[in-house]
């Protein structure tokens, strides 16, 4: 079976607008010229590959046959440039990354990257436990992830441990841990989480054999309007010594440092441009969170 790159791209820019109107507007064709490429894709793979819902979306036969399309596209702008033909005036690359290390150490490779390489980036924000499931389904070519074992053709470098510490304002320190922190004090201090799958506060909790139930939790989205509402005072947090360092009047409260171990998945393709992403990747997380 040999699925046409067209047509595989046509079913990833469906999905990334959000219908198939949207893909006829990115790809500059008419909308039945949209739909009759998907059927003949479908045809030729023997499956349903999108979902004709609002917003379309893939099926898991639909993921990989994108995520090949984002691939094919990597290596045609390598051939591209490798031959002295312009494919594509920018490229631009999708990555994966959780927000405390985007908030401290990860924007400045990128940086480097944009001015030299003229790349541009489109950057997904989410939790680092779920950051490989965006580079399973072919959303992105790379990602910031705490899993080790390697995501279905990709390769997997260990970028370093994020290492956190408890911290609050001083005000909240005052009256809530007077005395320091203790598991009686945990139990009843209001704790601040991003969201639902925030474990971090629930590590720092059962170190002190405090049941993470117990505590009064707010649940504040986004790691720069959780870092706000602690410096107001709302609770306390575990966050990463640069970010607390960072904040206003904040403290931290002692105890065990919480660490989460970080790999570097990408496409297992032969692409200079992702490589070379990888290594200013790497080189700046082995600065920043050590090896």
């Amino acid at each position: 079976m040999k699925v046409p790159p067209d047509l595989a791209a046509t079913l990833a820019a469906a999905v990334s607008e959000g219908s198939l109107e949207g893909a006829a507007r990115a790809l500059h064709v008419s909308q039945p010229a949209v739909t009759q490429r998907i059927q003949a894709l479908e045809k030729t793979v023997g499956q349903v590959l999108l979902v004709r819902s609002r917003p379309v979306r893939a099926t898991a036969a639909g993921e990989a046959v994108i995520r090949y399309a984002r691939q094919v596209e990597h290596l045609e702008r390598d051939l591209g440039e490798a031959l002295g033909v312009e494919t594509q005036p920018r490229p631009s690359v999708a990555i994966a990354v959780n927000g405390d290390s985007l908030a401290t150490w990860f924007l400045e490779p990128l940086a480097v990257l944009a001015d030299e390489l003229g790349v541009t980036f489109q950057l997904h924000r989410e939790d680092e436990g779920r950051t490989a499931d965006l580079l399973s389904d072919g959303t992105v070519a790379a990602a910031v992830t705490t899993r080790s074992a390697p995501v279905p053709g990709c390769t997997v470098t260990r970028l370093g441990d994020m290492r956190y510490g408890a911290f609050a304002s001083q005000a909240f320190a005052a009256q809530w841990f007077p005395d320091g922190v203790s598991a009686p004090a945990l139990s009843s201090a209001p704790v601040v989480d991003v969201d639902e799958d925030d474990a971090l506060q629930t590590r720092f909790l059962r170190a002190h054999d405090v049941d993470p139930h117990q505590p009064p939790r707010h649940r504040i989205p986004g790691s720069s309007e959780m870092v706000r509402a602690i410096e107001l005072g709302m609770g306390w947090a575990v966050l990463p010594p640069a970010l607390g360092a960072q904040a206003a009047g904040l403290v931290e409260l002692g105890g065990p440092i919480v660490t989460v171990p970080l790999h570097w998945q990408q496409w297992r393709v032969r692409s200079a441009l992702l490589d070379r992403i990888a290594a200013e990747v790497a080189a700046a997380a082995s600065t920043a969170l050590g090896r």
